[in-house]
C-alpha cells in the first residue's frame, strides 16, 4: 500500500502526554505543535491526510491543497471544516463519535455537583482558617439543597446527554429531554417547556445553523429564577452576551461553561467579565480531554485512516 504523507496541524490541543507515533505506520507524519492561519496552506503542500482539532479549513485554504485526500477531525464536531467544499471536490472527512462521552459527562456532573453544595466556598472556609477560628463544629451558610427531586433538563440526548441523564436519575432528579427526534422511554418536551420547568439545564448539542444562539435573551427569560445552566457543547450554541447579562442581573443561580465562540476567549469576550464570580465556573475546553478519552480518540483516528485506505467509510461525514 502506498505510504501516505500526513500532517498533524495542532498537536498542542491534544496534549503533550499523548503518543502520536501511531500515525507513522501510514507513512510520513509531520507533527506541528500549533499552526497559524497563515501557515496552513504551506503545511498542507503535498499532504494526503490532514489531522486537525481546532484549525479551521476554509474553502480558501482547501482550494490551495490539491493533494489533500482525507481530513481527520479529532473531535465529534466538525464545524471548523468547509464540508460543502470537501463534498464538491472529493475530499473525504472523518470525525470521531462517542469517544469522549465519559469525559464530558464527568465534567458536566462535576460542575453541577460542586455548584449545588457551594463546594469552592466551603473548601475556602477551611483553607483560609475561617472554620478553625469560628469555634463551631460546622458552617451551614451559604445554604445548599439536595438535588433529589429537582428537574434536570437535557438539551441534546446523544451519547453524552444519555450518560448525564442516567447520572441525574441516580441522584434522584426528574429528567426531561429536548431532542429533535423523540426518545423512547424518556419524557421529551419542547425547548420552551424544558426551559420553563428545569431547575438544572445542561447543553449537549453540535453547532449547526439551527442550533447557533439556540439559547438567547428570550430563552433565558423563560428559565426559572436561580436555575443552573451548563454548556459543554459549543460556545455559539448560547448567545454569550445574553448569558453574561443573565448572570449579572441574578437570573441564573449558576453558570458553568467549557466552550466559547472564540477560543481561547479574549478579554473582550462577554464571559470574560463574569469569570471570577462565585456562581460561575468557566473551564478551558477540558471536558473532552481525560487521558483515556484522548488516547481513545487517536486510536479511532488511526482506524478511520485504515478504513479510508481500504475504501471504507468509517466515521465518514463526506
Amino acid at each position: 500500500m502506498k505510504p501516505l504523507k500526513l500532517a498533524i496541524l495542532d498537536a498542542a490541543t491534544l496534549g503533550s502526554d499523548i503518543d502520536l507515533s501511531i500515525f507513522s505506520d501510514f507513512g510520513t507524519a509531520t507533527v506541528y505543535w500549533t499552526t497559524a492561519p497563515s501557515e496552513i496552506v504551506l503545511r498542507l503542500s503535498g499532504v494526503d491526510v490532514c489531522i486537525i482539532n481546532k484549525v479551521k479549513l476554509t474553502k480558501e485554504v482547501l482550494s490551495q491543497a490539491p493533494d489533500l485526500k482525507l481530513i481527520c477531525v479529532t473531535a465529534t464536531g466538525y464545524d471548523n471544516v468547509d464540508i460543502t467544499y470537501c463534498q464538491t471536490n472529493g475530499i473525504a472527512v472523518c470525525n470521531v463519535a462517542g469517544y469522549s462521552a465519559n469525559s464530558v459527562s464527568q465534567l458536566t456532573l462535576a460542575m453541577v455537583l460542586s455548584a449545588s453544595v457551594h463546594l469552592p466556598t466551603y473548601r475556602q472556609a477551611v483553607a483560609d482558617g475561617t472554620y478553625t477560628r469560628g469555634g463551631v463544629q460546622n458552617i451551614l451558610t451559604p445554604v445548599y439543597h439536595e438535588l433529589a427531586g429537582k428537574t434536570w433538563g437535557i438539551i441534546g440526548y446523544g451519547g453524552i446527554g444519555q450518560k448525564v441523564g442516567a447520572a441525574a436519575k441516580a441522584l434522584g432528579c426528574h429528567v426531561i429531554v429536548h431532542k429533535r427526534t423523540p426518545v423512547v422511554g424518556e419524557e421529551c418536551v419542547s425547548l420552551e417547556e424544558l426551559l420553563s420547568r428545569a431547575d438544572i439545564i445542561t447543553v449537549h448539542l453540535p453547532l449547526t445553523d439551527a442550533t447557533r444562539h439556540l439559547i438567547g435573551e428570550k430563552e433565558l427569560a423563560r428559565m426559572k429564577d436561580g436555575a443552573f445552566l451548563v454548556n459543554v457543547a459549543r460556545g455559539a450554541v448560547l448567545d454569550e452576551e445574553a448569558v453574561a447579562s443573565a448572570v449579572e442581573n441574578g437570573k441564573l443561580g449558576f453558570f458553568g461553561c467549557d466552550v466559547y465562540s472564540t477560543e481561547p476567549m479574549p478579554e473582550t469576550h462577554p464571559l470574560y467579565r463574569i469569570r471570577q464570580r462565585e456562581n460561575v465556573c468557566l473551564t478551558p475546553h477540558i471536558a473532552w480531554g481525560a487521558y483515556e478519552s484522548r488516547e481513545r480518540c487517536m486510536k479511532e483516528i488511526a482506524e478511520n485512516i485504515r478504513s479510508y485506505q481500504a475504501n471504507g467509510k468509517r466515521n465518514r461525514i463526506v
